[in-house]
């Protein structure tokens, strides 16, 4: 498959088909999204919000949450609302997550299966990692929604003039609801 898409790669590069998509690092909406990176938003969630090239930041993970201040979605909010001029932010999540379902126990049955070892397991434990809070997904979406807003809002690096709002997608039709 990646030998594949590498030679998509050649041609669309040789075709200039490049150009259309041209933009610089600065959002031009001023505007990030937080969302999960499942494969039905691939697409949906650009075209859904009326989002083309360059217009913002979109920040993807397994659910779409922020489980903790200091991970790598929240470090890069700050670098995007300080570095690169985003004033709002918008928390996407979706129906029919997968998150919703997701479960340590599940993972790690998974993990034992394709080699990985207990001692392992436990040596990540050791380091401090609580794997079944860092592994184990969420079981109310709307919930979820306002635990990660919240996290944004009262995070102390993030300024408070920041407009943070929180939606669900829907992952067939593209509708939007807010969460309050």
């Amino acid at each position: 498959m990646i030998d594949d898409i590498l030679q998509f790669n050649r041609d669309f590069v040789a075709q200039k088909r490049y150009e259309p998509f041209v933009t610089d690092k600065f959002p031009a909406k001023k505007l990030a999204v937080v969302s999960c990176m499942d494969t039905r938003l691939s697409v949906l969630l650009q075209e859904a919000l009326g989002l083309q090239n360059g217009d913002a930041k979109i920040i993807k993970n397994a659910g779409g949450i922020i489980p903790t201040p200091y991970d790598s979605a929240m470090r890069s909010l700050v670098v995007a609302v300080y570095e690169l001029g985003v004033e709002e932010v918008m928390v996407v999540h979706h129906s029919q997550c997968g998150a919703c379902h997701m479960c340590y126990e599940h993972l790690r049955e998974e993990m034992l299966h394709r080699g990985i070892s207990e001692t392992a397991l436990a040596a990540v434990e050791a380091e401090g990692v609580d794997l079944t809070a860092w592994l184990e997904g969420f079981h109310d979406t709307e919930a979820s929604v306002r635990r990660t807003v919240a996290t944004i809002r009262e995070h102390p690096l993030m300024p408070r003039d920041l407009t943070v709002r929180g939606f669900i997608i829907d992952s067939v039709t593209g509708e939007l609801t807010e969460i309050h």
